[in-house]
């Protein structure tokens, strides 16, 4: 199922990458493009969409920073798998904060632009940090 890709206006208050990126994101949310699917080039969209390399650069930026994109260097640009998460029961007394990594906690845990990270504290002051996209806080059933 293929979307209408004359749908960017130039005239539009809307800039024209951000037109691209809501477009892509349809093409994504509809089953177009695949999660795992690698996306066009920037010069393949650049033409398809009549709009310039710069614009399809900074839609994707927004995209990853979305964490709908992913982006290996030399590789290409792939649509992002939905991950896995891990159920994490918050101890009584616990408290959770979330906040973007740092760049060594984003190598560490390999963590695509834009995914924010989980400060899970116990109440005996141990700290989890733990990627948002991968992890459900849940809290204790009560009886």
């Amino acid at each position: 199922m293929r979307l209408d890709i004359v749908s960017i206006d130039p005239r539009s208050h809307t800039p024209v990458y951000v037109q691209l990126a809501e477009l892509l994101r349809r093409r994504v949310e509809s089953g177009d493009l695949q999660p795992g699917s690698l996306l066009p080039s920037e010069s393949h969209l650049s033409q398809e969409y009549g709009i310039g390399r710069d614009a399809v650069r900074a839609a994707i930026a927004l995209l990853r920073s979305e964490g709908v994109m992913t982006t290996t260097k030399g590789r290409g640009t792939w649509v992002r798998e939905a991950p896995r998460r891990t159920d994490i029961e918050l101890a009584p007394g616990g408290s959770t904060v979330a906040r973007m990594p740092s760049s060594r906690e984003r190598r560490e845990m390999d963590l695509d632009e834009g995914v924010p990270v989980l400060e899970i504290h116990g109440p005996d002051g141990d700290v989890q940090i733990r990627p948002a996209d991968q992890t459900r806080v849940t809290r204790p059933q009560s009886d």
